[in-house]
């Protein structure tokens, strides 16, 4: 990525996995052994995922998260180094392994998806204090649900207090915790997780429509982006006004990722100054990319790509009239990136 003196600053509390990757015509019934077309292995995990579509569009990124003493959890080490994510408060046990995710994907593109999140599960929550406290500037922190809740309310508490805006990105779908909402800016669920936090405030929801976004949003006092495929996004920030983006119509040959693109993306938006609608637009053009390769991060947009898409939304043209925030210092040089092999203090 090419830094600036404004570049946006975003601190990811999150999960890392290896993917692996099986592509059949058809998942097994119980019981049944398919035979697949092929096999993949790649990095992946919702925090790692969007960690690297936020650095790959310029933000200076920080990863919080916790590896296995393994050889994957070296190799995910190297890849963020590569990718230009500071590690510093990457830590390493050897009460589990590193995380990892089979995965199958079908003919059409559908993916089903079984998370072990091992050392993942190892995160604490001084950690992700200490991870933000450590940060020079943050514009915007990110969290989901594969780690613990606590460890990304206590990152998010932090970044409240410096003003910072927060992501949550509440995947795998399960109930959020109270103390974790009330430091929670952005909800930025899919349908069927959409689904889930709706039941959580006592709605019942007969399908995903407008109607249910502006109630979850009116519900949660937070406001909501929820990612809805090849349909778009849906943005609601009221509780009463829904706003819909559409996604760019493209061939998808594997959704595994797409929605992580989209938080990244979204998040680096907020951060660099733009509106919720520029943001999103953003996010739905780098999710539709990424649908159009095999893979999770191998499919996300890369250098020459992420230009093409910037000039395609003129993002310089509506970036938020304020731009005094980003000309403060940034959040770490790149001298200060390490290879997260310490404990912090």
């Amino acid at each position: 990525m090419t830094e600036t003196a404004w570049s946006p600053c975003v601190v990811v509390v999150g999960s890392t996995m290896i993917d692996m990757i099986a592509y059949v015509d058809r998942v097994p019934e119980a019981g049944e052994t398919a035979v697949g077309d092929r096999f993949t292995q790649g990095f992946g995990g919702k925090g790692a995922n969007q960690a690297v579509m936020a650095a790959r569009l310029g933000a200076v990124v920080r990863m919080v998260n916790c590896l296995g003493t393994d050889a994957l959890g070296d190799i995910t080490i190297d890849n963020f180094i590569r990718e230009g994510i500071d590690v510093t408060y990457v830590t390493r046990t050897d009460r589990a392994s590193s995380g990892v995710a089979p995965i199958w994907v079908e003919a059409d593109g559908t993916n089903r998806i079984v998370c072990v999140p091992g050392a993942n599960n190892e995160m604490t929550t001084r950690q992700a204090r200490s991870a933000v406290v450590a940060a020079e500037r943050v514009d915007v922190v990110v969290g989901q649900f594969e780690v613990p809740q606590a460890v990304t309310a206590a990152g998010f508490a932090i970044a409240k207090d410096r003003g910072a805006l927060t992501v949550l990105n509440p995947a795998p779908a399960y109930p959020l915790d109270s103390a974790l909402m009330k430091v929670t800016d952005w909800l930025v669920p899919n349908e069927v997780e959409l689904l889930k936090v709706a039941r959580t405030f006592g709605l019942r929801p007969g399908r995903v429509d407008d109607e249910l976004a502006a109630a979850v949003t009116k519900a949660t006092g937070l406001k909501l982006a929820v990612t809805l495929g090849p349909d778009g996004v849906a943005i609601c920030e009221d509780g009463v006004t829904v706003t819909r983006v559409a996604a760019p119509k493209v061939h998808a040959v594997d959704t595994t990722g797409a929605g992580d693109a989209f938080v990244g993306a979204f998040a680096y938006g907020l951060a660099e100054g733009l509106g919720a609608r520029a943001a999103a637009e953003l996010g739905c053009a780098c999710a539709s990319v990424s649908v159009t390769g095999a893979g999770t991060q191998t499919s996300f947009p890369n250098q020459a790509e992420v230009s093409e898409i910037r000039r395609g939304l003129r993002l310089a043209q509506v970036r938020a009239a304020d731009d005094t925030r980003y000309v403060r210092n940034r959040c770490f040089e790149r001298s200060d990136i390490h290879r997260g092999d310490r404990r912090p203090d």
